[in-house]
Parts: C-alpha cells; sequence; structure tokens
C-alpha cells in the first residue's frame, strides 16, 4: 500500500512540476544566450570587437552574481511561486528592452540589467526541487529540467538564424527582432506559473491527503538526513569550505561551458563557409547531444546511488573533447569533438547539482545553493570575457579551445578528490527510492 502511494505520489509530482520547470528554465535560457546569434550582425552593426562583446556578454553575470544570494533568501520569505513568477516577468520585459541598445555603452548596461532582473532563478528552482523530490530521486529531476539548458540551445540556434534571417521588419533589423520575439514567452509563463505551482506538499491540493501526508512525511525525513551530514543554518552553511570549493568546482565547469555557449556560433562559422542557418542547425547539434547525456546520467546516477565518479568522468571527456577541438584541423572533426566536449560538460551538470541538496537544508539550502551559483556565476563573466581576449589576440579560437579545455579538467580534478558530505563515493539513502 505504501508502495503504491510513493509511487502515485512521485509520478503525480513529477508530471506537476518538472515540465513547467523545463519551459521555463528553456526560455531563461534561450533569453541569456540569444545574444550570441544576435551578435552575428549586432556586432557589424556597432562595430564591436571581439574583447567587447565578449565583455558585454559577459557583465550580465555581474548583475546576477551581486543579487543572487539577496533574491534566494525573498524566495524563501515570499514563496517559491510568487517569487520565481516575479523573475520570470522581469527577465522577459528587460530581455526585450536589448533590442533597443544603440552603442556600446547601452548594451553593457542592459546586459547588466538582464543579470539583475534574472538572479535568484537558478538556485531558486533547484531549492524549489528540494521541496518535492527526496535525495535519491533529486539527479534524475535536476537533470530532466536542467537539460533546458541544452534543448533552448537546440531549439533556439535554429530560431534565431531564421528570425535573424528575416532581414528588416517595422523597420527593426533581425538581431532586434530575436531579443523582442524571444523574451514574449517569458511574460505569459511567469503569470502562468504564478497560478500553476504550489510553494510546498502541504499546500498541494493537487495531491489526495494520503499522498501529501506521504510526500510532507517523506521529505521531513529526507531533511533530517540531510541536516545530519551538513547544516540547516544558514551561517554555518556560508562558512563550511566544502560550499565554497562547490563554488569554485563549478565556476571551472561553467567557464568552458558559458564560453561554448556565447561563442559557438561564432567558432561554426569560422569553420567553413556557410549559411546564418546552417551556423544555426551545426551550432544546435553539441546541445541536443549534450542534453540526452544529462538525462542518462542523472538517471543512471540515481540508480547506482553514486555522485562523485559520475561528475568526475564526464567532466574528464569533456576537458579532452575540447582539447582534440583545438589539435585538428578538419571543420568536420573540430565540430565532432565540440560535439564530444558538451557530451561531458552536460552529463556533469545534473549530478553537480544534487551534491549540495544532499547536506544542506532548510534556509542553509536557499543560502548555500545560491552561493555556490553565485560564485560559479563568475564563470559567466570569465569564459565569454577571457575567449574574447584570446581571440581578439590569436588567428583563430584554437587558444580559446585549449583555454576551456584547461578549466574543465581543473573542474574534473576537483570533482575526484573533494570530500563531499554524504557522498563518500558511493552510498545515499536508498529508501525514498522506492518511489521510483
Amino acid at each position: 500500500m505504501v508502495q503504491a502511494v510513493a509511487v502515485g505520489t512521485m509520478r503525480k509530482v513529477t508530471l506537476k512540476i518538472v515540465p513547467l520547470l523545463f519551459v521555463l528554465w528553456l526560455v531563461n535560457f534561450l533569453d541569456r544566450v540569444n545574444v550570441s546569434f544576435a551578435a552575428l550582425e549586432m556586432t557589424k552593426t556597432f562595430h564591436f570587437t571581439p574583447e567587447l562583446y565578449g565583455f558585454g556578454a559577459g557583465i550580465f553575470f555581474i548583475g546576477y552574481i551581486l543579487f543572487e544570494i539577496p533574491s534566494n533568501l525573498a524566495l524563501q520569505r515570499f514563496g517559491a511561486r510568487l517569487w520565481l513568477a516575479r523573475i520570470i516577468v522581469t527577465w522577459g520585459i528587460v530581455s526585450a528592452l536589448q533590442a533597443f541598445v544603440f552603442n556600446a555603452t547601452s548594451f553593457v548596461a542592459i546586459r547588466f540589467l538582464l543579470g539583475v532582473a534574472e538572479a535568484g532563478f537558478l538556485p531558486g528552482v533547484l531549492y524549489y526541487l528540494t521541496r518535492w523530490f527526496p535525495a535519491a530521486q533529486r539527479a534524475r529531476a535536476i537533470g530532466q529540467v536542467m537539460s533546458a539548458n541544452m534543448i533552448a540551445v537546440v531549439v533556439g540556434a535554429p530560431l534565431s538564424a531564421a528570425i535573424l534571417s528575416m532581414g528588416d521588419v517595422a523597420g527593426l533589423a533581425g538581431w532586434q527582432w530575436i531579443f523582442i520575439l524571444e523574451a514574449v514567452p517569458a511574460v505569459v509563463l511567469g503569470v502562468f506559473a504564478y497560478f500553476f505551482l504550489s510553494d510546498e506538499p502541504e499546500h498541494a491540493r493537487w495531491l489526495s491527503a494520503p499522498e501529501r501526508e506521504w510526500l510532507v512525511d517523506t521529505m521531513q525525513r529526507d531533511r533530517e538526513a540531510a541536516a545530519s551530514l551538513g547544516t540547516e543554518k544558514l551561517g554555518v552553511a556560508m562558512r563550511e569550505p566544502i560550499v565554497w570549493l562547490l563554488g569554485m568546482l563549478y565556476l571551472l565547469v561553467g567557464t568552458g561551458f558559458f564560453g561554448i555557449t556565447l561563442w559557438l556560433p561564432q567558432i561554426v562559422k569560422q569553420m567553413a563557409a556557410m549559411s546564418t542557418i546552417q551556423v544555426g542547425m551545426l551550432s544546435a547539434l553539441p546541445f541536443l547531444l549534450g542534453a540526452i547525456a544529462m538525462v542518462l546520467n542523472g538517471r543512471h546516477s540515481d540508480r547506482t546511488l553514486e555522485r562523485r565518479w559520475h561528475l568526475a568522468i564526464p567532466l574528464t571527456v569533456g576537458s579532452l573533447g575540447l582539447l582534440a577541438s583545438a589539435l585538428v584541423h578538419s571543420a568536420a572533426l573540430e565540430l565532432a569533438f565540440v560535439c564530444v566536449a558538451m557530451v561531458g560538460i552536460g552529463a556533469s551538470l545534473s549530478v553537480f547539482w544534487s551534491i549540495p541538496s544532499s547536506f544542506l537544508t532548510g534556509r542553509a539550502a536557499a543560502g548555500g545553493l545560491a552561493l555556490v551559483n553565485t560564485i560559479s556565476g563568475l564563470s559567466g563573466f570569465i569564459g565569454p570575457y577571457a575567449i574574447g581576449w584570446i581571440r581578439g589576440h590569436s588567428p583563430d579560437f584554437s587558444n580559446a579551445l585549449f583555454f576551456m579545455a584547461g578549466s574543465i579538467a581543473a573542474a574534473a580534478v576537483l570533482a575526484a578528490i573533494l570530500p563531499f558530505p554524504g557522498v563518500p563515493g558511493r552510498k545515499l539513502d536508498p529508501t525514498p527510492r522506492s518511489a521510483a
């Protein structure tokens, strides 16, 4: 009987929460990185250098970092439903404003404001998942939601390329229409999310009384187990070296990930002469494969109850893929190895975010996840700007690929040696897994 309630409850929770969070994450990431396609025209219109574009693309993360922790603590105070909806609507409005930049200064300013608007979304969603999914099922849920990172590029690359090819419509250039058209879903979905989501399992009227009781009890036991391994106090979490080291690990991962994401269309365009549509289609391929790897690795990590090597091995693959891409002199091979790199990097993402949530609970989870994401958020500035600087001082992107490979390799080493609380290399509490 309990088994049937557990299975039915988690099926309902997954179908209710994961699809909407997936779509929200997809729209979020699309609004964040569509500048990479707009740049194919925008940089020519305003005569941006590679360094300036990299700085403007990356300054987003400075605004994001400055407001990350306050935003996530506000989420806990006002409730996930209200605060996530506020974030989504705000970023949609600011994202559309990118269509009206008129020089380098306005470009940098709007990118900074977009970061401020989006601050708190990623750790907010992760915190929300910790309120609904037991630890033994969390990597799978996170992987399903975070695969939207990759799918956003799979969808957004050809979509942005098609919009860019529209030419002037209503007096606006193609790059302006990218920002306007791709911002509209955020505003609509933000309003929808407010009415659709529930803050806590206790408030889930769409669950039956036995299902609600089982989930509340299960999550309470889960939080107690996590607290025994780590902390539920915000101040203690902020002083934990492992939290800062996890932030550093993800900073290294993000430097490679955001470097590829925000520069890939220009990297692909350099490989061979091709149309904007062709650039869009080829740019989507690595991220499609990365999305598949993310879901499969998260699922396998939950099934085996192992985290460390499900993180370290994919990162090693990602580093080797980037290294090989820099060394070959064939456009086809270069793209193939970028695909290998994104498989490795993508596979690591879902497993990484299940680690801090395995030993942080309550207010510490909200603040601790935000702290990890704040530290790692620097990667969104470092990666694009460093690659822009390297590209501006190099004949091609090879040196930039070496730089990203080194960053991912360092992350793989950290993943292999860090003492993750409650993740000695293998066993998690398998009890909640009975609901899988």
